[in-house]
C-alpha cells in the first residue's frame, strides 16, 4: 500500500486554524510570521462573497488582515472600500485609509497616479457615480472582488486538529490497539490508566490466570503503559493478557485466531520497548525473538543468540539493541537492525542469570551464579566492577538471583542472591541497605523487584512466601504465602499497587492492597 505523504504546510495551517478557533492571537501572528504560511480560510465561503457582494467592510476588513493575499487583488479591495466612503461622505475615514494603511503606502510607491486620483476624489465636494465607475456600476465592482478573492481563500471544516486526532484514535480503537472506553493521555501518546497516587503492598488476591494442566509461566511482565501483562510458559508459548480484568486479550487478533506468539521450547524471559510495542523473548531453545505486540507479527529473529538457553532480555532505550544473558555464562549486545552480535561481555564463570542497562545506557549490570554482580562498560565492553554480596554464615557461594535498578537513585542496584537476605548496593559493591527475611533455613529468596517509586522492596521464597519490605526503615511490613509450591519469580505493574507472583504449579496470581 502507497504511504500518504503529508505536506509540513498543511500540518502548520491545521496548528493555525485551532490558534484561530481558540482566539490566541499572539500564538497565530507569531507562526504565520516565522513559517511564513497563512491560513487563508474562510468559515463560510457564501458569507464571505455576500459580506463582500453586501459592502459590510466593517465585518470584512478584519477578516481580511489574517488572509495573504495578492497585491492587486488586495488593491482592488481597498480601492473600492475607499470609493465607498467618499460615497457616504465619510471623507475622513477614507483619508485615514489612504494615508495609515500597508495597501495604499505601496499604491503610493508604485502606482502613483492611481493613488492621487483617489487623494483629489476625498477632495470634492460632490460624488458622481458615472464619472468614477465609468462603464462599470458598484455593484458589478463588488461582484469582481468577490469573485477574485474567493479563489484566493478556501473553506475547511471547523476544528480540523480536534477531529483528526479523534479519527486517529478511533481508528485505533478499531484495530485493537486502544482498549474501548478510555480515556487518552494525548501528551504521553497512551490511553490514560489508573495510578495509584499512594504506594501499599498488596494483601488480598486480585486475579488468577490459569494454564494448561502440563504448563506454567516461567516469566510474567507487564508493559510499561500498565495495559498488558505477558507471559511466557514451558511450553513455549507468549500470551497476552488484560493487566486490569486478568483475562486473555481477545481483541488481539492474532490471540482471537489462536495464532499465539511462540518458540519452540520454554520461554524463560521477556523485555519491552519504552512505548510497550515492542516484545522481546528469549528461549530456551537459543533464540531470541522480537514481536510487534499489536500484531504479533515477529519482526526479527536472532537464531543462535548465545549457545545455551537465554536468560535475560532487555531492549535499549532508543529499541535498536537487544542486551541478552544466558546459561552459556555470556552477556551480549545484538543489533535490531543489522540482526547480528554487536559486542560481548566475558567474565562470569557460571549461568548469567539476569543483564540491565544503567539509567544512561552507558553500563551493563549483570547478575550470575557465580555470585557476583558485575558493571561493564557498554562501549568497551571492559568490566568497570566486580563485586560479591555478601555471603551466608554456611560459607557456601550463593547465585544472585535477579539485579535491578533503584528507582529512587539509579546509581544503587537491588541485588537478590540466594539467600535470605536482598541488599541495595552502590556499583561499586558497597551494601547501602539490607532487607532479611527472619528464617535460618528454607527461606531463601529466588527474585526480588521494587515498587514503581522504590518505597518498597518485594521478594518471594523458596517457602513460597511473599516478603514486603519498607525501603526507608528497613523493616518487614507485611509477610503472605503466595503459592502452594515451585515459586518462581514476581512483577511489579509500572503505576499501580499490583504485583504479578507465578510458579511451576498451579495459577499465576495478581495482588492488590
Amino acid at each position: 500500500m502507497a504511504s500518504l505523504e503529508i505536506e509540513a504546510s498543511d500540518v502548520i495551517k491545521i496548528i493555525l486554524q485551532f490558534c484561530k478557533e481558540n482566539s490566541l492571537q499572539e500564538s497565530f501572528n507569531a507562526i504565520q510570521n516565522e513559517c511564513q504560511i497563512s491560513l487563508n480560510t474562510v468559515d463560510s465561503l457564501e458569507t464571505f462573497v455576500a459580506d463582500i457582494q453586501q459592502g459590510k467592510w466593517d465585518v470584512l476588513l478584519p477578516q481580511i488582515a489574517q488572509l495573504k493575499l495578492p497585491r492587486a487583488k488586495l488593491e482592488d479591495l481597498y480601492h473600492q472600500v475607499v470609493l465607498e466612503m467618499v460615497e457616504l461622505r465619510e471623507t475622513d475615514t477614507a483619508r485615514a485609509m489612504l494615508r495609515q494603511t500597508q495597501v495604499f503606502q505601496h499604491m503610493k510607491k508604485d502606482d502613483p497616479e492611481r493613488y492621487m486620483k483617489l487623494e483629489h476624489l476625498c477632495s470634492r465636494t460632490f460624488f458622481d457615480p458615472r464619472d468614477v465607475y465609468q462603464n462599470s456600476s458598484k455593484e458589478k465592482r463588488r461582484a469582481t472582488i468577490a469573485l477574485a478573492l474567493s479563489q484566493e481563500v478556501s473553506m475547511v471544516p471547523p476544528s480540523r486538529l480536534m477531529a483528526l486526532v479523534g479519527q486517529a484514535l478511533k481508528w485505533q480503537q478499531s484495530q485493537g490497539l486502544l482498549p474501548p472506553g478510555v480515556a487518552f493521555d494525548l501528551f504521553r501518546g497512551q490511553a490514560a490508566g489508573h495510578r495509584d497516587e499512594v504506594e501499599a503492598y498488596p494483601q488480598a488476591l486480585e486475579h488468577e490466570i490459569k494454564f494448561a494442566a502440563k504448563s506454567h509461566p516461567e516469566v510474567a511482565r507487564f508493559s510499561p503503559d500498565g495495559q498488558l501483562l505477558v507471559t511466557g510458559s514451558v511450553d513455549g508459548f507468549i500470551e497476552v493478557w488484560d493487566s486490569l480484568t486478568g483475562k486473555l486479550k481477545k481483541d488481539l487478533s492474532f490471540q482471537a485466531d489462536e495464532m499465539f506468539m511462540m518458540h519452540d521450547e520454554a520461554v524463560l524471559c521477556l523485555g519491552f520497548s519504552r512505548d510497550s510495542e515492542l516484545l522481546v523473548s528469549g528461549s530456551q531453545d537459543t533464540r531470541i525473538k522480537v514481536w510487534k505486540i499489536r500484531t504479533g507479527q515477529c519482526l526479527r529473529k536472532f537464531d543462535r543468540a548465545h549457545t545455551q538457553g537465554i536468560t535475560s532480555v532487555a531492549l535499549s532505550k532508543d529499541g535498536s539493541q537487544v542486551l541478552s544473558a544466558s546459561f552459556d555464562g555470556l552477556v551480549r549486545v545484538h543489533g535490531l537492525k543489522s540482526g547480528k552480535m554487536l559486542k560481548e561481555f566475558r567474565g562470569h564463570t557460571s549461568y548469567v542469570n539476569e543483564a540491565i542497562w544503567s539509567a544512561d545506557g552507558s553500563q551493563v549490570i549483570s547478575a550470575s551464579s557465580d555470585a557476583t554482580v558485575r558493571v561493564w562498560d557498554a562501549k568497551t565492553c571492559e568490566c568497570l566492577h566486580a563485586f560479591r554480596p555478601p555471603q551466608t554464615a554456611s560459607g557456601a557461594e550463593a547465585a544472585v538471583q535477579t539485579v535491578q535498578l533503584h528507582p529512587l537513585n539509579p546509581e544503587h542496584v537491588i541485588v537478590c542472591n540466594r539467600s535470605p537476605v536482598v541488599y541495595i548496593m552502590t556499583m561499586q559493591g558497597l551494601v547501602h541497605k539490607s532487607f532479611q527475611s527472619g528464617k535460618r533455613e528454607g527461606g531463601d529468596f529466588v527474585a526480588a523487584c521494587s515498587s514503581p517509586r522504590g518505597e518498597f522492596v518485594y521478594c518471594i521464597g523458596e517457602d513460597n512466601t511473599l516478603y514486603c519490605f519498607g525501603s526507608t526503615s528497613g523493616k518487614l511490613e507485611h509477610v503472605m504465602t503466595v503459592h502452594e509450591k515451585g515459586s518462581i519469580g514476581l512483577a511489579h505493574h509500572p503505576h499501580r499497587n499490583v504485583l504479578a507472583t507465578y510458579a511451576d504449579v498451579g495459577p499465576l496470581k495478581t495482588w492488590k492492597p
